[in-house]
């Protein structure tokens, strides 16, 4: 797959969550930075890359707040209701794209709807990156800091050798066949996964990493919303609207 408009592939935005890690009353993808919300934020990066036919946004059940973002009546836009986590929201949001006529061996982009910094630039070297492997891939960066890891009371138990680590960004990109199989499996098998990688990593597959942009953070803490400011600001060319 290359990253022209002919070649088309799908995205889903997970955004059901209810911001309450966060620690907000307001889910944090609509909370606003730069004036704009997150969610529009990064609906506006997945929007600017052309080869994306079709975005599902999987919302919680009973939403009342995407229909002020403006993008409810676009186009590529669809939504979906989501789940009570985010990988059952990604299986939502594929099997929607499914009903809208995606087939099996098309690529999906899985985004966070908290990470609005990424760009369209980045997206699509991904998407020329990974091209139609059944692997797939997805953004991430190399651990650059020294790892240690913790003992019950807090305190270092070890240092982490770092070499060969990496720190997984979103987009990731999959076969939309292959990624809904692995979801699946591990649902009926009552697994947990943090991310769509590791449900193809759980069946044999072996993801590329294609290196990421370390401005590509996730809005996690109420500390990262002025950082996310600043990037979209000064990296981004964002402006109050």
């Amino acid at each position: 797959m290359s990253s022209d408009p002919g070649s088309a592939c799908w995205a889903v935005v997970p955004a059901a969550g209810m911001g309450r890690r966060f620690g907000s009353e307001l889910a944090k993808q609509y909370l606003r930075v730069n004036g704009r919300c997150v969610l529009g934020w990064t609906l506006e990066a997945l929007l600017a890359v052309a080869s994306i036919e079709r975005i599902v946004v999987a919302l919680a059940s009973g939403d009342q707040m995407w229909r002020q973002l403006g993008f409810a009546d676009h186009p590529r836009i669809v939504t979906c209701i989501g789940g009570a986590t985010r990988a059952e929201s990604v299986l939502n949001g594929l099997r929607r794209l499914a009903e809208q006529g995606a087939r099996p061996r098309q690529s999906v982009l899985v985004h966070d709807a908290a990470r609005p910094c990424v760009t369209p630039a980045e997206i699509e070297r991904l998407i020329a990156e990974v091209g139609n492997h059944p692997d797939g891939g997805l953004l991430a960066m190399p651990v650059r800091d020294t790892l240690k890891r913790a003992d019950s009371e807090g305190r270092v138990a070890a240092t982490v050798d770092r070499a060969g680590l990496w720190q997984a960004l979103t987009p990731q990109l999959f076969p939309l066949g292959r990624l809904l199989g692995a979801l699946e499996q591990a649902a009926a098998q009552g697994l947990e996964v943090t991310d769509e990688a590791q449900a193809l990593e759980r069946i044999g597959a072996r993801p590329r990493l294609v290196e990421g942009a370390l401005q590509n953070i996730k809005l996690t803490q109420g500390s990262d919303q002025g950082l996310i400011e600043r990037i979209l600001v000064h990296a981004l060319g964002g402006t109050p609207v």
